[in-house]
């Protein structure tokens, strides 16, 4: 192909063969090893024209939706860098904190911006306040619970692709304010089954309560 320098067919050693060695075999593993670095060069082309661009945001209605009763702006994703890492600036209330669960892909980290809450990770509870962050590596069952009236937080996910689960299940933000709805479908009221087949698919799996029991005792069933 012109303006590409042309890969060329592997040297495979044919020495020391004896009377085993089949010409026909031989140019077959050539032709799928010849194809294969064709694939990998491609796939590599396509990655450097879909290098991430600089880029400044900031919450927005644009890129804020309501996730059961927690607001959530979108500050980086998949679409931004590749799947690198996701972050996401949130707010919470009390009542509407997730069930305690287990990424096997993601590690997290918080940062609290105002609010308090109680972390349960790794058989400890960890009081976070504002000013503190918090590292929630992958494989490690966690849970938090509010302990003021509201969190702000900013939360980094990596790599990326976690909140694409979200993103399929929420909705647009109608204010850059926690939902206070009387009738707003939180973690604690919802059906959680097509929740749980989401998760899933990326990798997320929610506790059950004998493996809360023992693996966070502290936290209350």
């Amino acid at each position: 192909m012109l303006g590409r320098e042309m890969s060329h067919p592997p040297k495979i050693p044919i020495t020391d063969v004896g009377s085993h060695f089949n010409p026909q075999s031989y140019i077959r593993n050539a032709e799928a090893e010849f194809r294969n670095n064709s694939v990998n060069t491609i796939a590599m082309e396509g990655q450097q024209l879909s290098t991430p661009r600089a880029y400044k945001r900031s919450p927005a209605l644009s890129n804020s939706t309501w996730y059961k009763g927690i607001l959530t702006s979108q500050m980086a994703g998949t679409a931004d860098n590749g799947g690198a890492f996701d972050l996401v600036i949130g707010k919470m209330r009390q009542g509407t904190e997730p069930p305690p669960h287990v990424h096997s892909r993601e590690d997290e980290f918080f940062y609290i911006l105002s609010g308090e809450m109680k972390v349960y990770a790794d058989g400890e509870v960890f009081q976070v306040t504002a000013g503190e962050c918090m590292f929630l590596p992958r494989g490690k069952s966690h849970a938090w619970l509010i302990t003021s009236d509201e969190v702000h937080l900013i939360a980094v996910i990596t790599p990326g692709g976690f909140f694409d689960a979200i993103n399929k299940m929420n909705a647009p933000a109608e204010r850059m304010e926690v939902p206070a709805d009387a009738d707003i479908v939180t973690y604690a009221n919802a059906d959680l089954t097509e929740t749980i087949k989401v998760f899933e698919q990326y990798g997320v799996r929610l506790l059950s309560p004998d493996e809360i029991r023992a693996e966070m005792p502290q936290y209350p069933l």
